[in-house]
């Protein structure tokens, strides 16, 4: 992409995704996400109606009576953004491609983020960490971010969420909100990595996908390509067993993806391409807030 071209989409995003963090996500992030990112402080003794959770055990079992930890909420948050830039994000039936929609929403959730006095950091990742920017303020980061998105070409097309979450466990030290955005056309399992990841991070997945995928058309012999694999091979969309068996297949996908999120603990929105994703991300904060 010429550089020019890029500035050019880099201030279109902007406008677009600034205005939305500005008008409709200013109080809504910051209820989502406040309190998320908290510091312990000090002890007292225990009171009555004290969540028992909060109990220093420590403590307690030195003075032979409980004590609860005091926690106060930290002024600023460390937001990481985990981005799947793995070849299945090139596909597009509907309005756009799923990467496009993809940083879209990244650029919201960043200003969200700088609106908040937030840092925030990005991961590109396929089957391998592709690059890490590391968490900083401003505007001028964030639109660093965007251009990087914009114009990044990763070097291996193929996906491995869990790699992407033990990598976000090892580089954050303190307590982040992080936010994983991908199609999740990964082939392993990623639940005992996003379970860890969520214990020490607050974890959100965003699933981005394509209205394409849940269903074949009916259109007789078609040539389906494995983004991932580039593996070939003709399909016959006429037949009816087929549709059926491919629709099961990909209501399975979700199951399972959806039951991962629910063990993990971990909170989570699916949006189609063609949907407006200012609507889905609001239900998601609203759900947290």
């Amino acid at each position: 992409m010429e550089t020019s071209e890029i500035i050019k989409k880099v201030r279109k995003i902007e406008i677009k995704t600034r205005g939305l963090s500005s008008n409709i996500f200013a109080g809504q992030y910051h209820s989502a996400f406040k309190g998320r990112g908290m510091a312990f402080s000090e002890v007292r003794e225990y009171q009555y109606g004290d969540d028992v959770r909060d109990i220093d055990w420590n403590v307690t079992a030195r003075f032979n009576k409980p004590y609860v930890k005091v926690f106060e909420e930290e002024r600023e948050l460390t937001v990481m953004l985990l981005i799947d830039v793995s070849g299945s994000l090139d596909f597009g039936t509907q309005k756009q491609l799923k990467r496009d929609m993809v940083t879209e929403i990244a650029a919201t959730l960043a200003f969200s983020a700088i609106q908040n006095n937030d840092k925030i950091g990005v991961v590109f990742f396929s089957d391998k960490i592709e690059k890490y920017i590391p968490p900083k303020k401003g505007r001028k980061h964030i639109l660093y971010i965007i251009r990087e998105m914009l114009d990044f070409h990763a070097e291996s097309r193929r996906t491995n969420v869990a790699q992407a979450i033990e990598f976000l466990t090892g580089v954050s030290k303190r307590r982040c909100t992080a936010f994983l955005l991908s199609d999740f056309f990964d082939r392993q399992e990623f639940l005992q990595q996003l379970t860890i990841a969520n214990r020490k991070h607050d974890v959100v997945a965003i699933q981005v996908y394509d209205k394409r995928a849940c269903e074949l058309p009916n259109v007789g012999l078609m040539k389906v390509v494995d983004s991932e694999t580039g593996y070939e091979q003709y399909v016959d969309t006429g037949s009816k067993k087929l549709r059926e068996s491919y629709k099961r297949y990909w209501q399975k996908q979700q199951a399972d993806l959806k039951e991962t999120f629910t063990k993990s603990n971990v909170d989570s929105v699916s949006i189609a391409t063609d949907e407006d994703y200012v609507k889905s991300l609001m239900g998601l904060f609203k759900q947290r807030g």
